[in-house]
């Protein structure tokens, strides 16, 4: 999902459009007001494939205040920040990436340009949140469930973790289950593919 935001209805109509004949879905909000109430009620779950272009200047919450709030939260890499603007300069685009920003484009913009960063920017996001994803699950796992997968993904076999381990065979079949369930994943083959 793209996120425009940007008080000219001008440019969010431009974008918007532009962003349809990509096939890219997209919201456009008026002001980063706007932008952080949505944000605030959208479903976790849900935050994968996100872009953000972000004019720098508007009246309630300027777009470099406006990243810095999405960096506070850790957001920029779930939504990352392409910043418009015409009033733009190489120090404020330096500055901005070096914080974190994906990228700078200062208008009048190449349309086809943007929309290639644009959809770099989400396959980013679609990456940075995967891989999110699967840190939040091991930390799920507890101290033993991850001795058991460090073993599993060894390849070694029930009774040799086991063994290893100083603990039945059982525990082990029931600590592989959990693992498995907490990975979301049915077979340790597809446990090595998701961690490789």
């Amino acid at each position: 999902m793209l996120h425009i935001i940007d008080d000219e209805e001008v440019i969010r109509d431009s974008l918007m459009w532009l962003a349809k004949s990509r096939g890219i879905p997209a919201t456009a909000y008026d002001s980063g007001k706007a932008f952080l109430t949505a944000l605030d009620n959208m479903p976790r779950i849900n935050l994968q494939g996100q872009c953000v272009l972000l004019d720098v200047r508007m009246p309630d919450i300027g777009g470099i205040a406006l990243f810095d709030l999405l960096s506070s939260r850790n957001l920029t890499q779930v939504f990352p920040v392409i910043f418009l603007t015409g009033h733009g300069d190489v120090p404020m685009a330096v500055d901005t990436l070096k914080r974190g920003a994906f990228d700078f484009f200062e208008k009048p913009f190449n349309d086809n340009k943007l929309m290639d960063r644009v959809q770099e920017a989400l396959a980013a996001s679609e990456q940075a949140s995967a891989s999110a994803a699967i840190h939040t699950r091991l930390a799920a796992l507890s101290g033993r469930e991850r001795e058991v997968l460090d073993l599993i993904l060894e390849g070694k076999m029930n009774k040799v973790i086991a063994d290893k381990l100083g603990i039945s065979m059982r525990t082990v079949e029931v600590h592989r289950a959990h693992i498995f369930d907490k990975m979301n994943v049915k077979t340790a083959v597809e446990l090595a593919r998701l961690l490789k």
